[in-house]
């Protein structure tokens, strides 16, 4: 079982913009996703539809409001 490490915002937002992670809504409905948009944030839809492309080292970060 893999270790939870707490990451703060700012340091998930840098990664975000340097690419070197994926910011996913958990929300598997489209609308709330819509209704609590993130910046650089990925729909579950659109994360499910990627999986195989996604590269093994980006770290994935999931919300949900």
């Amino acid at each position: 079982m893999m270790d939870v490490e707490s990451v703060s915002a700012p340091e998930i937002r840098e990664k975000i913009r340097q690419k070197s992670a994926l910011l996913v809504c958990a929300y598997e409905d489209e609308e709330k996703f819509k209704t609590f948009p993130l910046e650089g944030a990925i729909s579950f839809t659109e994360f499910q539809s990627k999986i195989g492309e996604l590269n093994k080292d980006q770290e994935i970060f999931f919300y949900c409001n």
